[in-house]
């Protein structure tokens, strides 16, 4: 008999994050940066998957700037994601700007 499958939603502030890919850096120089390089205070993109329901500044499909310290992994389905508080993500990135830094990914 195959177990049941049951649907994941994040609880309170809670935001899932599926993260960007780790490997070699080019600098905007053209310097090859290893991925064995100390990357220590390097914070990290990745997308948003699911969040809880008091998160208020990011939706499902944005993408989030978060230090990689910050977090808690869980295997879904083969696939890792993050788990971390709203209140850790540093900077949100997607198509409905309010009031940005004129930056754009």
């Amino acid at each position: 008999m195959p177990e049941p499958k049951f649907e994941v939603q994040m609880l309170h502030d809670r935001v899932m994050i599926k993260a960007d890919k780790d490997g070699e850096r080019t600098s905007s120089s053209g310097i090859v940066i290893p991925v064995t390089a100390d990357q220590s205070n390097r914070l990290a993109w990745g997308e948003v998957c699911g969040t809880g329901h008091t998160v208020r500044m990011v939706k499902t499909g944005d993408r989030v700037l978060f230090h990689p310290a910050d977090q808690l992994e869980v295997e879904l389905q083969g696939a890792t994601y993050l788990v971390m508080r709203e209140r850790d993500l540093h900077a949100v990135a997607n198509e409905r700007p309010e009031h940005g830094t004129g930056l754009y990914l």
